[in-house]
């Protein structure tokens, strides 16, 4: 296995979530309730926007520290193994997503 075509591509991805990052907490920065600044209907679409960028900003977290972990992973060599019953991950769905921590059979199982 290419360890390091995955962590090149993991460390990639880490980057550019950290940017959007950046982005995403302006966004989400507390909306301001001046009657006098803006409408109603303007103030809503404001609200609506700071709770999809803290939505968003959540889930780039989360990404964060798949990919940390996956990075681990790769320094252990544990990498490309599933964590439930340590057969090899098709190479395949790594190349989906590195990230991923089961093999196709135990991920089946876990949405069942």
């Amino acid at each position: 296995m290419d360890y390091d075509k995955y962590k090149a591509i993991l460390i990639k991805r880490r980057s550019e979530l950290e940017e959007s990052l950046e982005q995403l907490t302006e966004a989400g920065q507390i909306v301001k309730l001046d009657q006098a600044m803006m409408g109603r209907l303007s103030r809503m679409d404001a609200l609506q926007g700071q709770a999809m960028a803290k939505a968003n900003k959540n889930r780039s977290v989360t990404e964060i520290k798949k990919i940390d972990y996956a990075l681990t992973r790769i320094s252990n060599d544990d990498f490309g193994y599933c964590i439930e019953c340590d057969e090899e991950i098709n190479s395949k769905r790594l190349e989906i997503n590195p990230t991923a921590i089961f093999c196709i059979k135990c991920a089946e199982k876990k949405s069942i």
